[in-house]
This record gives structure tokens, sequence and C-alpha cells, in this order.
């Protein structure tokens, strides 16, 4: 299935302002991501993520209340997994960060070809990982069937019926039929309504 690209929301959490503020304004420069928070305490940053559930958090490691493997393992505790990158002033937290599964490992200061090379690289993880659990998905929580689901994937790909029924070897009338019967199982007004919450799955 091909996914429309969504926006990666994200929270920085850095005990020095003018590093929070900075990272901030090269995320800004990166299309297709959202700083949603900015904390510059542990505790703060704790209670933004659990709240605001972004998909990936850029955390220092080194802070006054708690370092970013603590932060991790409170956040994670309160069963929320964003992907963590760790932004720091210190090299020796490499093996410490792979252990603790961290998606990226960011030197201060942050090279801007280096932030957008790991926001690419996190989008394609995020891209595969989805389209690997959306069927499944399908399946779960409307019961649909790999029939539907195989066409679910192609108008995910802006085909018409008239392309689905030649690709699947099917009349337009029985493609119009198991479209009839996706959006009446997903509870959608339409196309564009099912695609907004395929989407959003």
């Amino acid at each position: 299935m091909i996914l429309k690209e969504k926006t990666i929301s994200c929270v920085v959490i850095d005990d020095e302002i003018e590093s929070c503020n900075r990272l901030q304004d090269l995320l800004e420069k990166i299309p297709g991501i959202k700083v949603t928070g900015c904390e510059t305490s542990g505790e703060g940053g704790i209670k933004t993520v659990v709240k605001l559930m972004p998909d990936v958090v850029f955390l220092d490691v080194e802070m006054p209340d708690y370092n970013g493997f603590d932060i991790i393992k409170k956040i994670r505790e309160e069963n929320v997994f964003p992907e963590f990158i760790l932004v720091t002033g210190y090299s020796q937290y490499a093996i410490k960060a792979i252990k603790n599964e961290a998606f990226d490992y960011l030197l201060k200061p942050v090279d801007i070809d280096e932030l957008r090379n790991s926001v690419c690289r996190l989008r394609t993880a995020q891209t595969k990982r989805l389209e690997q659990i959306l069927p499944e998905k399908l399946r779960t929580l409307y019961s649909l069937t790999e029939r539907e689901i195989e066409i679910v994937g192609l108008l995910l790909e802006g085909k018409t019926s008239g392309q689905i029924a030649d690709e699947l070897f099917l009349s337009i009338h029985t493609v119009n039929t198991h479209r009839r019967k996706i959006l009446a199982k997903t509870n959608s007004n339409g196309t564009s309504n099912l695609m907004s919450k395929i989407q959003s799955l």
C-alpha cells in the first residue's frame, strides 16, 4: 500500500533554552515535521510527551532533574512509545543510546544536514511500519476482506474504479460493489472520508 506522507509531530526536551530554540529553528526548515512542544525540564517533558503523544522526541541526555535515559524509561512506563533521537554534546552515550533503542544520536551543535537525514530515515521507517500493520488494522477494526483490503490499497494509490477493475480482472460493477461495502463497514460518507480515516490509523 502507498501511504500519503503525514506530518511528523515532535517534542524537544533540553534544559538549555538556547538549544531548544536552535533545534526548533532547524526543524522548522525541514518540510513535513512539526514541533508541538518544547520543554526545558525532564518532568515537564515527560508530561508533555504523555499528553501530546508525538511521533518523535528530541531529547538531551544530561539535565538537572532527570537524565535522558530516565525520561525514556518513564515515558514508556506510561505506555507511550514515540521514537527518541538523543541530542547531546557528549559522544560517550552512543552505546547506551543503542541499548535503550533510541532511533538516532546527534551531537551538538546539530548539523542541519545530519538532522534532515535523521528525519528522512525516520519517515522511511514509519512508512514501512505502517504499510506492514495497516492490512491487519483494516481486518481488525473494520472486518474488511482480503479483496476489500486490496481495493483500499489501490484507492490509496489514487486509482479509479476502472483502473482497479483492469488490474484485478474484475468488472467495474464488482469494484463499485466492493467500494460501497467498504464505505459501509468503515462508516465513511465517501472515498475522501475513507482515505482520511485510513491515513489517521
